[in-house]
């Protein structure tokens, strides 16, 4: 399999309180891979790194074998990227904010196509700031998306949806893997997790404490229901008397 992404002995301190540790990892192409951790774990730090949004102390990144930092025009051509807070100008239209983003790239997706896919097609001309949580969580997804990605990066993808929203948007993302697109998400639904998911690699204040399948973490626990396995790594051990 192709290697999509490519992460080496990344590491991030802010003074003396290290953020990242050692941070290796490689995704394929078409495969979902999801950064798991508690707040503050590291994770919006190691993606920003990964990006080159910023400056990691050491360690080397390679995206679609490119550097980010050193080769950003051209990767970001093929990288989309969608984060749980994103500005906007006061009013814009969600087809004005879906035209200025396509006008940044040379290929791209028809944005009306990608609304109908997540259910948007009715807030065309509605103002941004007018969507509920749920339905901003969506248009972010699509915009990044309209660039027509190789790779795209999404945090807390389905934060703020319904049940029926969410699995809508697991659906969709399903069918984009199934055309090869690479998927980096961040999530805590272990449910979401379990379902999209192909390898996944959780982070406890800044460390690697497991990285591989669901299956095999489990495996390598004393649990049989994935969320308190991920508990148990990610978060505060579980007495012998639970389990």
């Amino acid at each position: 399999m192709n290697t999509t992404i490519r992460v080496e002995h990344l590491k991030k301190s802010y003074g003396n309180t290290c953020v990242v540790n050692d941070i290796s990892l490689s995704v394929n192409k078409g495969e979902v891979f999801g950064l798991l951790g508690a707040n503050g774990a590291g994770k919006s730090t190691t993606i920003e790194c990964i990006l080159g949004t910023r400056q990691a102390d050491s360690g080397t990144v390679e995206i679609l074998g490119m550097c980010p930092t050193k080769e950003r025009k051209c990767l970001f051509e093929n990288v989309g990227v969608q984060f749980q807070e994103s500005n906007y100008q006061d009013k814009i239209l969600v087809s004005e904010l879906c035209e200025e983003t396509q006008c940044l790239y040379k290929e791209v997706t028809d944005y009306k196509i990608l609304l109908e896919q997540f259910g948007l097609s009715d807030k065309l001309k509605s103002p941004v700031s007018e969507l509920s949580g749920g339905q901003k969580q969506k248009l972010f997804i699509v915009l990044a998306l309209i660039p027509n990605p190789k790779v795209v990066f999404l945090d807390e993808l389905t934060t703020g949806l319904d049940t029926k929203a969410r699995r809508d948007v697991w659906k969709c993302l399903s069918e984009l893997k199934k055309k090869g697109l690479t998927i980096f998400l961040t999530s805590h639904f272990m449910d979401e997790v379990e379902n999209l998911c192909d390898r996944i690699m959780i982070l406890k204040k800044g460390n690697t404490v497991f990285s591989g399948t669901i299956e095999e973490a489990i495996a390598s626990s004393p649990y049989k229901e994935f969320e308190e396995v991920y508990l148990w790594y990610a978060e505060e051990e579980m007495t012998n008397e639970n389990i």
